[in-house]
């Protein structure tokens, strides 16, 4: 079995890291990287310095950076193909292995950008566009990368319609110190981890103004039943927003302080502008991009979701993080079930 990591990233190194440490004798594991340079000085160092510094890489750990489609060139059905770009990547990945025969599966969580007005779609939603005949899925779950790097206990979902590719996922990845279960709810599982970096944002608002921990937990609270309000309008099972890729992704993101969308809301709560606060990071905020397609699909579907909205209109600038607060707090009464 090949298992080929395509993304030199955080998660990327780090779920590739995890996959050679679980790798038996008839598993060969890469981590591919687009950039010839970094994989050379990776190869050098057995060290992702930029992006995983103080964490060796396994010396069963392979890495490439030839062509992608040489890369994809003698793969298997019983192979497994790790894509971990991040979402505005995505759709370009898949449309290069739209015949693919090996599992496929993504580690992005949110929503591609609106584009000419459209929103966009989540992972699963690109793929039945350029590459519907793929065996694909996504692996989610409430998990750091740098924690999963070190082998600190993590537990994740592997979702797939496909019972090959929630296997493949599990082969690849079950150790002492990941767990994985499988889920047949793909749409539960994405909205999931698209919805709660939205509403990190929020949390990590919250706490930047320092209006305390009841707050925090009526947000973590009211933005779960916001998401699963979501979810079920498109199509998820309920009982996936109580397990890991819900409660459990939201718990971490909203809370943890390697949250990076945390850190955007925390930023902006300091009087920062959302510029300043993404420069700040220097990686990725999912929850940047996905807010505002959160909200437009929520629209379209009839589904009321304020904390979200919230958190756009503070993005856009058209509220200031107090207003927002304000603006919260000022809703009508309502049923605790609406």
């Amino acid at each position: 079995m090949k298992i080929i990591v395509v993304g030199g990233g955080a998660w990327g190194t780090a779920a590739a890291i995890s996959a050679a440490r679980n790798a038996p004798a008839r598993q060969d594991v890469t981590l591919w990287l687009r950039d010839a340079a970094q994989a050379q000085v990776l190869t050098q160092l057995r060290e992702n310095r930029r992006y995983l510094p103080g964490v060796a890489l396994p010396s069963n750990l392979g890495i490439g950076s030839q062509p992608l489609p040489d890369l994809l060139t003698g793969l298997h059905a019983d192979d497994l193909l790790i894509l971990a770009s991040p979402m505005a990547g995505l759709r370009g990945l898949l449309g290069q292995m739209h015949d693919c025969p090996a599992a496929v599966a993504w580690l992005c969580k949110g929503f591609e950008a609106s584009v000419n007005g459209a929103p966009g779609l989540m992972g699963h939603e690109i793929q039945a566009q350029v590459a519907p005949r793929l065996r694909a899925g996504v692996l989610s779950g409430p998990s750091f990368a740098q924690e999963v790097a070190a082998g600190q206990p993590t537990a994740l979902v592997a979702a797939s319609v496909h019972a090959s590719v929630r296997e493949a996922l599990v082969d690849a990845f079950h150790s002492p110190s990941l767990r994985v279960y499988a889920n047949d709810d793909v749409i539960g599982v994405e909205v999931g981890g698209a919805v709660k970096n939205v509403l990190a944002i929020a949390t990590g608002l919250c706490d930047g103004l320092q209006l305390g921990l009841n707050a925090r937990a009526a947000l973590i609270t009211r933005g779960l039943a916001e998401m699963t309000r979501l979810g079920l309008a498109l199509g998820a099972k309920a009982e996936t927003f109580m397990g890991l890729s819900g409660l459990g992704d939201l718990v971490l993101t909203a809370t943890g302080d390697l949250s990076r969308n945390r850190r955007v809301g925390m930023a902006l709560a300091e009087g920062k502008t959302l510029q300043q606060a993404i420069d700040a990071l220097g990686h990725v905020a999912e929850g940047v991009y996905s807010a505002r397609t959160v909200v437009q699909r929520a629209a379209s579907l009839g589904v009321d979701m304020p904390i979200a909205r919230g958190v756009v209109e503070l993005l856009d600038g058209r509220l200031r993080p107090a207003e927002a607060v304000a603006t919260l707090m000022g809703r009508e009464p309502t049923a605790e079930g609406r």
